[in-house]
This record gives structure tokens, C-alpha cells and sequence, in this order.
């Protein structure tokens, strides 16, 4: 079982930055990758931003150049870094873990990050 706790959400102006941080507890050793998704109201669940063991990333397309990913093994922490943030990037965050060979599967409570205009 792996827990995983969000924090650093909030409000923010946009063109602001926010930085999310979501710690893992339990057996973390088999996670293999670890990230963000997102879910506006009234819209499916997306992806973000992803980060593997090896420390290869995945970001969408809409987020590129804006949204940064980390990894802290030693902490078993992941943050994403949020720069120049506008409106269509509000949504609920949730932290999300896959073990090896996506066996399993662990999501966090989410946490709210609204852009005012």
C-alpha cells in the first residue's frame, strides 16, 4: 500500500506561480513512476506530469515550458513547479503512483489550484 498526501495548493493571479508537493508513505520502493493529474469541473481527469524511477519525464503538451516535475527519492516526495498560470489550469491536482508493470495504482485526495483572471 502506498499513501500519498498533497499539499501547496490555492489561489493564485494569473501569469502566478504555485508549487505542489505530494509526500508517498507505505511501500514506497515499488513505485515506479509517480505524477499529476488534473480535473477541471466538468471535464474528464488528465495528465500532467509524470516522473519515472530513472527520473525520465512526461509532460502535456499544454504545460510544457510552464510546469516542472521533480522527483526527491530519498524523501519520497514529488513537487510540480507551476509558472505563468492562467485560468484553463485550474482544477483539482491529484498526486498519483504506479507501481512496476502498473500492478497497481494510488491516488491522493487532490488538492484545489485556482487561477483568478
Amino acid at each position: 500500500q502506498v499513501r500519498l498526501v498533497e499539499s501547496g495548493g490555492g489561489l493564485v493571479q494569473a501569469g502566478g506561480s504555485l508549487r505542489l508537493s505530494c509526500a508517498a508513505s507505505g511501500s514506497t520502493f515499488s513505485i515506479y513512476a509517480i505524477g499529476w493529474y488534473r480535473q477541471a469541473p466538468g471535464k474528464q481527469r488528465e495528465l500532467v506530469a509524470t516522473i519515472n524511477r530513472a527520473g525520465s519525464t512526461h509532460l502535456a503538451d499544454s504545460v510544457k515550458g510552464r510546469f516542472t516535475i521533480s522527483r526527491d527519492n530519498a524523501e519520497n516526495t514529488v513537487s510540480l513547479q507551476m509558472n505563468s498560470l492562467n485560468a484553463e489550469d485550474t482544477a483539482v491536482y491529484y498526486c498519483n503512483a504506479k507501481t512496476d508493470y502498473g500492478a497497481f495504482e494510488y491516488w491522493g485526495q487532490g488538492t484545489q489550484v485556482t487561477v483568478s483572471s
